[in-house]
């Protein structure tokens, strides 16, 4: 599979779209200054955007009064009171935990999903780096911050810490692969669609945006779409995969022993996991930021961060909607369903893509 995908990237797309900024501003440290300093905002701005949407949605969903009274009007200083509550709160640290990888380890988990952004396009012109190996690196950038998560565990010296660090990293290993050939079923579908290329395909998330001009891989992907997103949901942790952090079990896993900005930094990861996801959720599928025929005067931008908001939604959604899972179910259910329904996927793909060529 690695050899497929590698063999896929063999065009270097930044030169026939370049980035508004390097056409903007001159001058390498300047240029990479910008980029740094546009990705950080997003970074910032988006995972409050979801973190604030999550505590509405599940306040309507499950008739929650508390999170529509800070500011009074609809709770709209929920978010505000949080962050002031978690800067108040006393920074502890176990007298038993290794203290340099306790407090590295919110950083590790959260610094992944910034990378991330430097590469999802927003248009056709609006994104940070397009790498010809695109794929690759959201893939492997999304799974350094199970990482974060193995050191806060190990460093607690608590062995329901250890416990749900382990559940996290298991977790990992058992769905990183169905989102990977997930992911590859997508890179050999846009394989040769965009005019100029010389019939080769890419692993940029740039060309795979340009390949869905005239229909979203979902329609053909259906089932890999289906796939990516329940792998996605299972890797950010979130419910019904929740049982790294099943307070009713190992009391809070990794994050028992944090508190006050250390907890937070680890939530904001997880709202930017939720994110960086949808973001990638929405490139291979959804076409990126390529509109709806007929409503193309609508910017690519737009389009783009409403299918983020979309899918982000969706997660949350689930959290309001199904139980949590037992540890063997999880992991019967990748090994035994999800891997082999991305192989027939893939293989599927493959075959369709040489009768139609």
């Amino acid at each position: 599979m690695t050899a497929l995908l590698a063999q896929a990237a063999v065009i270097r797309t930044a030169d026939v779209n370049p980035s508004l900024i390097n056409d903007i501003f001159h001058g390498f440290w300047l240029i990479l200054i910008v980029k740094a300093v546009l990705v950080l905002i997003v970074f910032l701005s988006a995972p409050m955007v979801v973190g604030y949407m999550e505590h509405k949605v599940l306040a309507h969903m499950q008739h929650r009064l508390g999170p529509m009274y800070a500011g009074r009007f609809h709770g709209w200083a929920q978010l505000i009171a949080d962050g002031v509550k978690f800067v108040q709160k006393e920074d502890v640290i176990p007298a038993a935990a290794d203290r340099w990888v306790f407090a590295l380890a919110p950083a590790v988990a959260m610094v992944p999903y910034i990378l991330l952004f430097a590469v999802v396009p927003f248009d056709n012109g609006v994104y940070g780096e397009n790498l010809d190996v695109g794929i690759f690196f959201v893939l492997a950038a999304s799974s350094i911050s199970v990482i974060g998560i193995l050191m806060a565990g190990w460093s607690s010296a608590n062995k329901f810490s250890l416990i749900g660090a382990l559940r996290a990293a298991a977790q990992l290993i058992a769905y990183e692969l169905p989102l990977i050939l997930a992911a590859a079923a997508v890179v050999l579908q846009a394989s040769g669609l965009v005019p100029g290329f010389h019939g080769r395909g890419s692993l940029s998330l740039l060309y795979i945006s340009e390949a869905q001009q005239h229909y979203w891989f979902v329609f053909p992907q259906i089932l890999g779409f289906g796939i990516f997103m329940i792998a996605a949901v299972a890797e950010l942790t979130r419910p019904p995969f929740d049982m790294p952090v099943a307070d009713s079990e190992i009391i809070f896993g990794a994050y028992t022993e944090y508190s006050g900005l250390r907890f937070a930094f680890f939530l904001l990861a997880e709202y930017g996991g939720i994110v960086a996801l949808s973001a990638i959720a929405s490139v291979l599928y959804l076409g990126g930021y390529q509109a709806i025929p007929g409503l193309g005067f609508i910017p690519g931008w737009i389009w783009m961060s409403g299918k983020i908001m979309g899918l982000s939604f969706f997660i949350i959604w689930l959290r309001a909607t199904y139980p949590r899972l037992r540890e063997d179910q999880l992991q019967k259910f990748s090994w035994m369903a999800l891997i082999p329904l991305a192989l027939v996927n893939i293989m599927g793909t493959a075959v369709l893509k040489v009768a139609f060529k």
